[in-house]
């Protein structure tokens, strides 16, 4: 239903008849995550009309991927689909789909999605006032731009927002590209994108960090010594949570403690204030989860309180 009550008009007649519920998609945004999913909407049987890239390795992806789609401005890829893919950055976002409104591009009943974490469909009120249909539909996954990024889509989580009416239609697209919706509430957008990259993007620069000392301590190939471990802590953290702690910190080495700041104060000055950061975090849930006691809490504070005092 429309924002009257109505049906929305039919999407296009002639590709409904030949193939019932299959769209003519356009994307705007050949990186890695758009290029990824025009070649999953294609296995799910959509039709790639035309897509979008103002870069010159977007356009050689475009004919290396989707060979025999042509590669249009933005404004030719939206009025010529049914469903339009935004896959822009962030922060390009709101400024491209006012773009594209202000040149009448959007019309009833035509799909908009867009693939940020970050958005929900706010973003797309310029294109809704035309009439258009806003989904938010992020895929839980990390691109990198290899062959295999379009089977990364098996399996996935995606976070859906949208109006309650469109919520099966959002959810359905998901499970065509075999992926798995979560529903995420419009004002928890935010939030939850926050989790994701707390998660996602920090876990691979503690690693590369712990990398790099492993290397600086003379270990020649430190993520032998990494895979392990890291694996068992990423399990003990998704099945235990707080109570999967492990380290000095959580059982309230404060010694311990001290002989890494003074090692890092030498070695690695630049991370040391993340190390601290991180510490106090993890001995303030340690002791909120009750595996670590008050006394030994306090003296573990103490010394994170001067990391780079005088004798530490």
């Amino acid at each position: 239903m429309d924002r009257n009550g109505k049906a929305p008009p039919v999407m296009g007649a002639s590709l409904a008849a030949a193939r019932p519920g299959r769209l003519a998609v356009g994307v705007v945004g050949l990186g890695r995550v758009g290029s990824a999913l025009a070649i999953g909407l294609q296995r799910a049987g959509h039709s790639v009309v035309a897509v979008s890239g103002v870069t010159e390795p977007s356009r050689r992806r475009a004919e290396r991927l989707l060979p025999g789609v042509d590669v249009l401005p933005a404004e030719d890829v939206v009025r010529r689909a049914e469903a339009v893919l935004l896959t822009v950055p962030d922060d390009a976002l709101a400024t491209l789909v006012t773009t594209l409104a202000a040149q009448d591009c959007f019309r009833p009943g035509q799909l908009v999605l867009h693939t940020s974490g970050r958005h929900g469909i706010g973003v797309f009120e310029p294109a809704t006032r035309a009439g258009a249909i806003a989904l938010a539909l992020h895929p839980v996954m990390a691109f990198t731009g290899a062959p295999e990024d379009p089977d990364r889509l098996l399996g996935a989580s995606w976070g859906i927002t949208t109006t309650e009416a469109w919520r099966p239609a959002a959810e359905l697209l998901v499970v065509e590209l075999g992926g798995e919706p979560v529903w995420v509430p419009e004002e928890a957008r935010s939030v939850y994108h926050a989790a994701l990259a707390w998660g996602a993007s920090y876990i691979v620069s503690l690693t590369a960090v712990a990398a790099d000392l492993l290397r600086g301590a003379g270990i020649e190939a430190p993520e032998r010594i990494l895979a392990p471990l890291l694996g068992a802590s990423l399990d003990n953290a998704l099945r235990h949570g707080d109570a999967g702690l492990t380290g000095p910190v959580a059982r309230g080495d404060a010694g311990t403690v001290e002989t890494h700041l003074r090692a890092l104060r030498t070695a690695a000055p630049d991370v040391l204030p993340a190390y601290v950061a991180l510490a106090r975090l993890t001995a303030d849930r340690a002791l909120q989860a009750g595996l670590l006691d008050p006394t030994a809490a306090s003296a573990l504070l103490e010394v994170l309180a001067t990391p780079s005092g005088p004798g530490r």
